[in-house]
């Protein structure tokens, strides 16, 4: 559609998906894991994080992954760093990995949420914003980025009012443009599963009244509600086509933060779900959505358990030599469902009450 902005999809599997899974799935499943991922035509993955084993030991062996690994020419492959020696031990793998070196200024919204996660106070963020500042004008930097965490609301402090969220991005908007360096990307985080889609349309029309020269709205959103998706949603259709949505996703859905109080519930926009809607919309997004369900079914036989995507319990709208067979037997269960992609033997024996064949003059072949 002419009147959408562009979107780019950041997968997020390897690193916000498997940090929530069990620490004791073996490397080589996610070396396949992710070889299937970089094979659908997903452009940017996040591979892992170079975080304390101590406290994620989903993500300890993150060296090995990369050195087993097959990058695919085409895919920008990156990995999460904290701190300074989270930096130096993804320096030894540049490439394949690329850094995003563009400055930024990061806070959260929850003060109890950032001690959780990261061991600092909200005020101690704010605090380092001007070390960030100044490195930014050393190298001479024109454009930056802010980021608000726990945008729409917290687990433990309850709803964060758009005032207060407003607020707290204008504060990183000032500190750049005091600097001389202007803001184009905006960065949405909501770890704690509180977006809403008439919250998401409240924010981003404040963003574009207040900042017209932002281009970018980075969008990472947990699904714990169910309202991620349509939350994104909301915000594409909010957006003008000049500007660039980018939306953080994870096959099957999974992902979530050990520290935001609701573990594997948390759960992520599920990558194939996005892709769909997506393409269904007129987006070109250049992933196979066949071969994506193949891999969030990998996903899920790794992690040992359904996983929350639904594309590959019924498989993308079937259109031309893909739609279903008009004889076909009642289908009752997820495994008979599966026939989109095992064929009809998925439904072999199911009940059938039709005594002549099904035709339709809607159909070329009936």
């Amino acid at each position: 559609m002419a009147d959408l902005p562009a979107v780019r999809i950041v997968d997020e599997t390897m690193r916000e998906g498997m940090q929530i899974e069990d620490a004791a799935i073996p490397t080589s499943a996610k070396v396949a894991l992710l070889d299937a991922l970089s094979s659908t035509g997903l452009r940017n993955l996040v591979v892992g994080s170079f975080v304390s084993p101590t406290w994620v030991p989903q993500m300890a062996e993150v060296e090995e992954l990369l050195a087993r690994f097959t990058p695919r020419p085409g895919v920008e492959y990156s990995a999460l760093v904290l701190n300074e020696k989270g930096a130096e031990r993804r320096a030894r793998y540049v490439p394949p990995l690329t850094v995003d070196s563009r400055p930024r200024l990061t806070v959260h919204a929850c003060d109890v949420f950032v001690q959780r996660n990261t061991n600092r106070t909200q005020a101690q963020e704010i605090a380092g914003w001007a070390k960030v500042v100044a490195a930014a004008q050393e190298v001479g930097a024109r454009t930056a980025a802010v980021r608000l965490g726990a945008a729409f609301g917290s687990n433990w402090t309850g709803d964060v009012a758009l005032a207060t969220g407003v607020a707290l991005l204008d504060r990183m908007v000032r500190a750049w443009e005091d600097a001389g360096i202007a803001v184009d990307t905006v960065w949405l985080g909501d770890p704690m599963g509180w977006t809403h889609p008439l919250r998401m349309e409240a924010y981003v029309r404040e963003i574009l009244r207040r900042w017209p020269g932002v281009r970018t709205l980075h969008l990472h959103l947990h699904d714990q509600r169910g309202a991620a998706l349509v939350s994104a949603w909301t915000a594409l259709r909010s957006l003008p086509a000049h500007m660039t949505l980018v939306v953080d996703a994870a096959v099957g859905g999974i992902g979530g933060c050990p520290y935001c109080g609701n573990g594997r519930a948390t759960g992520m926009i599920p990558t194939e779900d996005l892709v769909d809607l997506l393409e269904e919309a007129g987006i070109d997004t250049g992933v196979d959505r066949d071969q994506l369900v193949e891999v969030a079914l990998l996903a899920a036989e790794i992690v040992g358990r359904p996983l929350h995507g639904r594309l590959p319990l019924a498989g993308p709208r079937p259109r031309g030599d893909a739609l279903y067979a008009m004889d076909m037997p009642f289908v009752e269960t997820v495994e008979q469902a599966a026939h989109f992609r095992l064929g009809p033997a998925a439904y072999a024996g199911g009940r059938s009450p039709w005594k002549t064949p099904i035709t339709s003059v809607q159909r070329r072949d009936g």
